[in-house]
């Protein structure tokens, strides 16, 4: 590493570092990632001061608006730049982290695109966030190869592969291995700059280019600081300016009151927005957690059609297409089941309902979290969608309120969600902290961003002393109750010696404060990132 070190004495890495992965943190890269930090982290912190200033004034009893100051953007003429050949038929994406075995499965499994996830199914181990950009540099090379002894096996990239997209990690979070004037760098910037850097010429070659996901905006100031990025980047690299595109997820519920105005911010570079179902009900309850009044049910029957997930989802399709750009459909997070044909019949069927409503909605895309489902959610996009995407459908029949955004949607709270939400988030924890972020739960795909629903739920519910559909409160005396005894279940499914190991035991004890203490913790990565 000292060769590195000569390079500038502002960057340093945490004891922690082992492998120091030269041939990714090369000369070049650390460079170009100091010189991304010293720009634009100062003005990531103050935008997350700024959500901690909107978050007191949500607690003070305000919702969300329509912003006043903006509204010439959101009703004059105006279009995004021209979509690139390969991101105009998106019908089907997939996603999922960034291990070398996923990455080629994905890109060969038949959906048009793949989105390798830095985030939220990603434990930020650092030697999986730096395998990861080898894996995707292989990818992009297309030399990515894998064998598995077990099975001897070799993995290797097919002829035709999915249009890869890259997810980089939230505003929120810091890089902690990587530290430039001894300041921890943002995660952000690490993960969107390691790809651009080594991959942005190869991909032109190949035809293609640097596409993204941005994760987790929650205002469109926030839209302004990732296209300055961009821009800086484009101009650092000396690439065309443009080149880099983006796909914003909207998963938070102050963005869909703003999505004109990440367009917009966007333009040059944006060329769709996605619903990202799950954080934004996480987003829902988070914002609104100390109105009086506000509870929300069982998160099993918070579905896309209760009204306040229907609002946003068609409200997404009618901006981006007046804009000219897609909008892309949430996440089937179900798997196959393979020992048994009726329930994997089910689980099909609502797939298939699922996707039918965003295709018929006008959605020009959607997610899968498994290979097996990607012949199923493209069978009813090519129903319904014989076209590359459906932008003629500009939904001008509907009009969405602010009322119909937050709308609380009907249901009851029951023993089984609040013993499913803490099985589900201790479970999901523990093996993120053993370094994997996608989970197989009951049959579903979890990542952070389920197991944040569950645990917000909880301190929700715990708060207001909700009462149950059986007619009881639940207080602190049933919750602790209720918890040791899930705890033993949990013991059961996962096996004495497991649930004995140090993830297991801190995982039980992250969970049960993140429920239980008066001071809500914005988001359970932060909090777990000090146990990796």
């Amino acid at each position: 590493m000292e060769t590195q070190t000569k390079i500038t004495q502002k960057i340093s890495f945490s004891k922690e570092v082992k492998n120091y992965h030269p041939e990714i943190l090369t000369d070049g890269a650390l460079i170009f990632l100091e010189a991304l930090q010293e720009r634009f982290n100062e003005r990531r912190l103050a935008i997350l001061k700024n959500r901690e200033v909107q978050q007191q004034l949500f607690d003070l009893g305000t919702h969300p608006s329509f912003p006043e100051n903006t509204k010439e953007i959101r009703n004059s003429e105006w279009s995004a730049a021209p979509i690139p050949a390969d991101l105009q038929d998106r019908r089907v994406e997939i996603t999922g982290p960034v291990d070398r075995k996923m990455v080629i499965n994905a890109l060969n499994s038949g959906a048009k695109t793949f989105m390798a996830d830095f985030e939220d199914s990603n434990a930020p181990l650092w030697e999986n966030c730096l395998q990861g950009q080898q894996n995707l540099k292989d990818a992009v090379n297309k030399t990515i190869s894998f064998y598995n002894p077990k099975r001897d096996k070799t993995y290797q990239l097919k002829e035709r592969t999915a249009t890869l997209l890259v997810r980089p990690r939230g505003l929120h979070l810091n890089e902690k291995h990587l530290l430039i004037k001894d300041q921890e760098m943002s995660a952000s910037l690490f993960d969107f700059a390691l790809y651009l850097f080594h991959n942005n010429e190869q991909l032109k070659e190949n035809g293609s280019g640097p596409y993204y996901y941005i994760p987790k905006l929650e205002h469109f100031t926030e839209a302004i600081w990732w296209n300055d990025v961009i821009d800086f980047s484009e101009e650092y690299l000396e690439m065309v300016h443009g080149t880099v595109k983006v796909t914003v997820l909207i998963e938070t519920i102050t963005a869909s009151f703003q999505l004109d105005e990440i367009i917009y911010a966007l333009k040059d570079h944006i060329v769709g927005l996605n619903c990202g179902r799950w954080d934004y009900i996480f987003s829902y309850i988070k914002k609104m957690r100390n109105h009086k009044g506000f509870v929300v049910p069982d998160r099993a029957q918070v579905t896309m059609a209760s009204p306040f997930m229907d609002a946003y989802s068609k409200l997404v399709i009618q901006r981006c297409h007046k804009r000219n750009i897609l909008a892309i459909g949430g996440m089937a997070a179900q798997i196959p089941i393979k020992d048994d044909q009726e329930r994997n019949d089910a689980a099909f069927a609502k797939v298939k309902a699922d996707k039918e409503r965003e295709v018929k909605n006008g959605h020009d895309g959607t997610w899968v979290a498994h290979p097996g489902l990607v012949k199923l959610a493209k069978q009813v996009f090519d129903k319904h969608m014989p076209t590359p995407n459906q932008m003629d459908v500009k939904r001008n029949d509907i009009k969405i309120t602010e009322e119909n955004l937050l709308e609380i949607p009907k249901g009851t709270i029951t023993e089984k969600g609040i013993r499913e939400n803490i099985n589900v988030g201790i479970h999901y924890i523990a093996t993120w902290l053993g370094g994997n972020g996608a989970v197989a739960l009951y049959n579903l795909m979890e990542d952070a961003a389920t197991a944040e629903i569950s645990r917000t739920q909880l301190w929700q519910w715990l708060k207001n002393e909700v009462k149950l559909d059986n007619g009881l409160r639940l207080n602190s005396n049933m919750f602790h109750m209720i918890f040791e005894d899930e705890l033993k279940m949990i013991e059961k499914q996962a096996g004495k010696l497991l649930f004995e190991t140090k993830n297991y035991q801190n995982a039980i004890q992250i969970f049960y404060k993140l429920v239980t203490y008066d001071k809500f913790e914005e988001f359970l990565t932060t909090k777990a990132y000090q146990y990796l």
